[in-house]
């Protein structure tokens, strides 16, 4: 059974050799690749992705410990773990080699179990080092995302608001964000219960996001139930178009708690943002968020239901 996650690149200059730790590694069920030098290999690493490297350690043109070098100075996605092959055992050839970043030593002629143990050791730190990752990456999402609604949180608002503003500020361009609040959510949470409150929290921020521009716009929840949608390269003329949109959207699908039920809400919007003109250099994001809250107070006192934008 081949091992296509786990390839092999071997880096050796002799070839009867190079074609035996091939053959050795590929019956054990890894898929391989071949450079003579460091060179070549260095080249094959810019464009290919390989968690484990046999090198041998005297070659032309780069050795096994130039080439470590090298990998270990890049900034590859995976840990790359590097098994040199070497006649040279001395404890001082060895400790260069460690601190230089290799990560095992074997000596020629090799033992064929011997390399192979090597590589399944490689494999399995690989394999631990991609699952810390992948639970760092699933633990970092849990920490920006709304458990209720499945859209960002405040926390992440906060971090990425300011940064948006910034980048519209530096280079000139439209940003607008849209305050959007549940009218007369209260009585929801009253007359059926928390729970359905949250299935609706959650239907209605899953119908915004799934209109919104994917990568480019985001929401997130700025508490209870009010809501920040936030709009790169958008004006505030076309921000409120697409939140009147939002609005009529909403007022006219009803939401389904259960088999009987069907829930009719409606929501009120306040619109600001940026021109990315003269003047709009100092604005930081408790400006912005102020001028769409009093829009969107404007709005809940015109009747709800309604667009306000800032002028």
């Amino acid at each position: 059974m081949r091992k296509k996650n786990y390839p092999v690149l071997v880096v050796e200059d002799d070839p009867v050799t190079r074609r035996l730790i091939c053959k050795t590694v590929g019956g054990a069920g890894y898929d391989t690749a071949e450079a003579e030098n460091g060179k070549i290999a260095q080249e094959i690493l810019k464009n290919s992705c390989f968690p484990i490297v046999v090198t041998d350690l005297m070659m032309p043109e780069m050795d096994g410990l130039e080439l470590c070098r090298w990998i270990r100075s890049q900034r590859n996605a995976h840990y790359i773990y590097i098994v040199v092959l070497t006649a040279r055992d001395s404890t001082e050839d060895v400790l260069k080699g460690f601190e230089t970043g290799v990560d095992d030593y074997l000596t020629k002629p090799f033992n064929h179990a011997e390399l192979l143990a090597r590589i399944n050791t490689g494999m399995r730190i690989i394999g631990l080092e991609r699952s810390l990752k992948q639970a760092y990456r699933e633990i970092k999402a849990l920490s920006i995302i709304d458990s209720v609604t499945g859209c960002y949180n405040r926390r992440y608002l906060e971090e990425k608001l300011p940064a948006e503003i910034k980048r519209a500020q530096r280079y000139g361009r439209d940003l607008s964000i849209v305050m959007c609040d549940l009218d007369h959510f209260k009585m929801i949470n009253d007359t059926y219960g928390h729970q359905v409150g949250d299935m609706v929290l959650h239907a209605f921020a899953s119908r915004v996001q799934n209109v919104i521009r994917k990568d480019i716009d985001w929401m997130a929840r700025y508490g209870g139930e009010e809501f920040l949608i936030v709009l790169p390269e958008t004006n505030v003329e076309n921000a409120a178009k697409k939140a009147d949109m939002l609005r009529r959207m909403i007022a006219e699908n009803r939401i389904g708690v259960s088999e009987r039920d069907q829930i009719f809400i409606t929501v009120s919007f306040g619109v600001s943002g940026l021109s990315g003109k003269i003047g709009c250099e100092n604005v930081v994001a408790s400006e912005l968020i102020g001028d769409a809250d009093a829009c969107l107070y404007r709005a809940k006192t015109a009747g709800r239901n309604c667009v306000i934008k800032a002028s």
